[in-house]
């Protein structure tokens, strides 16, 4: 039985794959990868209360993805493909970490008198470091599944007109809010707490900072994923997938 359901599972997850467009999926994934590296970069602020790294550059663009997804798919699809895109960061980040240890000078590490050290630096900051990666890999896992059930739970109080633009948009805000303040934090104190000497008033301006800017980007961006999902509505995409859950 457990046997049938594993492989009843593994089948509904390779036809969600098919029915994803590609680019969304190249482009989540870049996007979890990219926020992750660039975590590693804090941001000089002329104030002591606050701290932020230049993760939140791009970390919108992953929750602007959920978003997509969980509105066309459901809370499940978006979820796994959060822990394909996590799994596929892990591995380019073990890459990134055989590359480090590989003997060898990086070209910006060819200063003279100081080659020893920048090349150090840079294969410690691509090599990237356990507790990291271990951070960013569970705060963004909580905070996806955080992003796409509130999503879908505030979709559902949309009674009359759920595929509406006021419904998006608040689906979207809130629950980009609740999942990037929960991503921020979780992270901060997991990682900049413990490893870089934050305090917690630090780690929670940086998580309200960091929602208050993915909000920005939000407002930016919220109408082209809205026009997405009204789009593959329209085109039926993902229709075999929706027939297998169905069907299920």
């Amino acid at each position: 039985m457990l046997k049938k359901r594993i492989k009843s599972g593994l089948h509904e997850f390779w036809v969600l794959l098919k029915s994803v467009p590609s680019i969304i999926v190249v482009l989540f994934i870049m996007s979890v990868f990219s926020m992750n590296l660039l975590a590693n970069k804090s941001i000089s602020v002329p104030v002591d209360w606050l701290a932020l790294d230049c993760g939140i550059i791009v970390s919108w663009f992953a929750f602007f993805t959920m978003d997509v997804l969980t509105k066309h798919f459901g809370p499940k699809a978006a979820t796994e493909m959060t822990v394909l895109a996590i799994l596929v960061n892990l591995f380019f980040c073990f890459l990134l970490f055989i590359g480090s240890v590989i003997p060898g000078m990086w070209g910006e590490a060819y200063v003279e008198g100081s080659e020893d050290l920048l090349n150090g630096a840079l294969n410690r900051t691509f090599g990237g470091t356990w507790y990291v990666v271990f951070g960013s890999t569970a705060a963004f896992l909580v905070s996806a599944i955080v992003n796409n059930l509130s999503n879908y739970s505030i979709g559902k109080l949309f009674k009359r007109n759920p595929d509406g633009l006021a419904a998006y948009v608040l689906r979207a805000y809130v629950s980009t809010a609740v999942g990037q303040f929960t991503d921020n934090l979780s992270f901060a104190l997991i990682v900049s707490h413990f490893f870089f000497g934050w305090t917690i008033l630090q780690c929670v301006t940086c998580a309200v900072t960091g929602m208050l800017v993915e909000l920005l980007c939000e407002a930016i961006f919220f109408y082209p994923g809205f026009a997405i999902t009204r789009r593959w509505k329209r085109e039926s995409v993902g229709e075999e997938y929706f027939r297998l859950k169905k069907g299920n």
